[in-house]
């Protein structure tokens, strides 16, 4: 036990120790219903939320991702550490070594944590409100009788298997083809805010 609690407070396994020390007190915060899992991911912690995701760490709180850094690197120090010791190196060595010790835990955190975020997303992914944007690209059917550049309906069934009528107008570069008839197919390919209309082209083959 002796030699558990000396590694633990060793370099570099001590940098982390500290660190797990603040998760588990967070933690039991959020048990006991002081704390959220998502404290960390509002827009004041946009350079955090970027960091983790160029770590490939994105699509889980932000405390997630950062519990499962500190607690591996925490983990493979106290491994490297305990290696180090029963080598029996000291002075320099010692101290050069326990910096070879730090970077390897770093790399082995983000590659293990980067494993465990991944099944984890699914279970974290925001729900998101559907936007308008989301209908671009997307094929509609004309339920009107007929689509032109000032009138028309179309059925557009999302990425979610849920229908929606929408209110359309046939391009203006369109504009001199036939207008689009009563079970035609088009292409959404712009959004109007300001009168609430999508602008869609006729798909080929109809």
């Amino acid at each position: 036990m002796g030699e558990f609690l000396a590694a633990t407070l060793s370099f570099p396994t001590a940098l982390f120790s500290f660190a797990l020390l603040v998760v588990v007190g967070f933690w039991l915060l959020v048990l006991v219903g002081g704390a959220e899992t998502e404290l960390l991911d509002g827009e004041e912690s946009g350079t955090a939320v970027g960091g983790l995701d160029a770590l490939g760490l994105g699509g889980v709180p932000v405390t997630v991702a950062i519990t499962g850094l500190v607690a591996l690197s925490w983990f493979a120090s106290l491994v490297g550490t305990v290696a180090v010791t029963a080598i029996g190196l000291s002075g320099i060595a010692a101290l050069f070594a326990g910096v070879l010790v730090l970077v390897a835990a770093v790399v082995a955190a983000v590659a293990g944590t980067r494993l465990v975020v991944i099944p984890l997303r699914r279970f974290f992914r925001a729900d998101r409100q559907p936007s308008r944007d989301d209908f671009i690209g997307r094929v509609c059917v004309v339920r009107t009788g007929r689509v032109d550049t000032e009138f028309g309906q179309a059925e557009l069934t999302s990425a979610d298997g849920s229908s929606a009528l929408i209110q359309v107008r046939l391009s203006t570069t369109h504009a001199e083809t036939a207008p689009l008839r009563y079970g035609d197919s088009a292409v959404v390919f712009e959004y109007d805010p300001a009168t609430d209309t999508f602008w869609v082209a006729a798909l080929e083959g109809n």
